[in-house]
């Protein structure tokens, strides 16, 4: 379903005003990395076993063990929110078949959406 007249000037001064005053946003670089499924797996079973730890410690009433059940709980915490190295999830990294990345075009993303959308109501 096509948009409306209305609707394309909206969207046309809604990306114009985010291009004006947040610029900034639209081309930032998104380097924190992906998460590792294998690393969310072991920290959830680090947590798990830290909160056995914990209930071990307290009834047992030895604070240690509980101390050191809470630090292994945070451990498994950090481990879980660790991204993977290199960027990429999954077998690919450690088996070496990954698939060679597209080369990055040098427009700007809303300059790539636009050619997108242009080839999209040509269609019709």
């Amino acid at each position: 379903m096509p948009l409306s007249e209305q609707e394309q000037r909206l969207l046309d001064e809604m990306e114009r005003h985010l291009m004006r005053n947040d610029a900034d946003v639209v081309s930032a670089d998104r380097s924190g990395g992906a998460l590792s499924y294998r690393n969310i797996v072991y920290g959830c079973v680090i947590v798990l076993l830290g909160i056995a730890g914990l209930v071990v410690g307290v009834a047992s009433s030895l604070i240690v063990i509980g101390v050191i059940a809470f630090v292994v709980m945070v451990g498994g915490v950090v481990l879980a929110f660790t991204p993977a190295r290199g960027g990429t999830v999954g077998r690919a990294a450690s088996t070496g078949t990954r698939k060679p990345a597209p080369a990055r075009s040098s427009a700007s993303f809303m300059d790539r959406m636009n050619d997108r959308w242009d080839r999209r109501n040509e269609d019709r």
